[in-house]
């Protein structure tokens, strides 16, 4: 039967912000799941669709905690009942190699909005059975919720992206979310030092209870050079027989022309050689066009890569980082650190764009 749901909507008009409003999913067909859902994870890079240009009203939220209530006749290994989490990867190789197409969500008043794969602003979602993952009952539904965008793109790029190895170095510049799960992949693998950096000095500190060894205030002076002393290493030499200065993997979770370019900057140069050099990771959502000194990449055989959602594959990487939390090596409840009912929406978003979220805040739903 279809079902009634809040659901939250971006018109298309420029500058309208966030709007709650009352539609009915249809009934799941093919591959088709709707979830009833617990709890949804409000990402910073929901606010770049909310700020630009659309040629039709948008839905948001990208990852989720929820129930399965009904599926389509083509869905294998789901069923009513069943606990999930909801992602905007695809769960498996199989699932990713399946054509798919944008999401579409009749408004009830002639509006048809429209998501790239998924939405979880809602109190009821419909997706396709490749980004809804089935997980063990029993689960904190609302710390969790925050695993399918998060956790994987901070996580998964130390772990996947990186490959990050205990005794590497490294730096994290945005310690947010997204920022704070890559510092605690690295303190999980062995890394050493592991430098927070950010604007926030209540951040800094805040990222020291999940890893961090150092916090930079980019505020208080070159980061780049902050890195740089900390990391100088007298026994090894480059091309021009200095030192070597520099993390070996430095991640970006903000996207800012700045600290695109900075990742890059605070990266070690190779010995030469022996080594290669270090290793530039961009996490967050890009804003501008990018411009690298390609000499000091040259020169230093340093590499520059970028990580979507953590080079993860969800239906392997949701039960490690559940087990992760079970132990204690990624706490989620610290992580989320703050909460709103789906009509605080608006209240959310001005939060996160205000830099009032110290970790990440997630939508409740009743």
């Amino acid at each position: 039967m279809p079902v009634d749901a809040r659901v939250v909507v971006i018109p298309q008009e420029a500058g309208a912000g966030p709007e709650v409003m009352d539609v009915t999913l249809p009934d799941p067909c093919g591959h088709e799941v709707v979830v009833k859902q617990y709890a949804s994870g409000v990402c910073h890079s929901q606010l770049h669709t909310i700020h630009n240009p659309r040629a039709a009203p948008q839905v948001l939220g990208h990852e989720s905690t929820g129930e399965v209530i009904a599926v389509g006749d083509d869905v294998t290994g789901l069923a009513p009942s069943d606990t999930v989490m909801v992602t905007w990867v695809p769960k498996d190789q199989a699932s990713a190699r399946r054509r798919g197409g944008p999401l579409q969500l009749d408004l009830g008043d002639g509006r048809t909005a429209t998501s790239i794969n998924v939405f979880t602003w809602a109190t009821h979602t419909i997706a396709d059975e490749m980004f809804v993952v089935k997980v063990p009952e029993g689960i904190d539904m609302e710390a969790t919720s925050i695993i399918g965008c998060a956790v994987i793109t901070g996580a998964g790029a130390v772990l996947h992206t990186a490959g990050v190895k205990a005794g590497d170095s490294v730096a994290v510049f945005g310690v947010g979310g997204v920022g704070l799960s890559a510092v605690a992949a690295a303190n999980f693998v062995g890394a050493d030092p592991i430098i927070a950096v950010d604007l926030s000095e209540e951040k800094l500190d805040f990222a020291k209870r999940f890893g961090a060894t150092h916090g930079v205030n980019a505020s208080h002076g070159d980061p780049v050079e902050e890195i740089r002393a900390l990391t100088t290493d007298e026994h090894r030499f480059d091309i021009r027989r200095q030192p070597l200065r520099g993390v070996d993997f430095a991640f970006d979770c903000i996207g800012h022309q700045s600290t695109m370019a900075q990742i890059h900057e605070a990266t070690r140069a190779g010995e030469f050689g022996q080594s290669r050099g270090g290793t530039a990771v961009l996490v967050g959502v890009p804003q501008r066009k990018l411009e690298l000194d390609t000499m000091h990449m040259f020169i230093g055989e340093r590499a520059y890569i970028s990580s979507l959602g953590g080079s993860c594959e969800p239906a392997v990487d949701f039960p490690r980082f559940l087990q992760w939390h079970a132990d204690g090596d990624l706490d989620l409840n610290a992580l989320v650190t703050q909460s709103y009912p789906i009509d605080g929406i608006g209240q959310a978003v001005d939060d996160l764009e205000n830099g009032r979220i110290a970790g990440r805040s997630i939508l409740v739903f009743d």
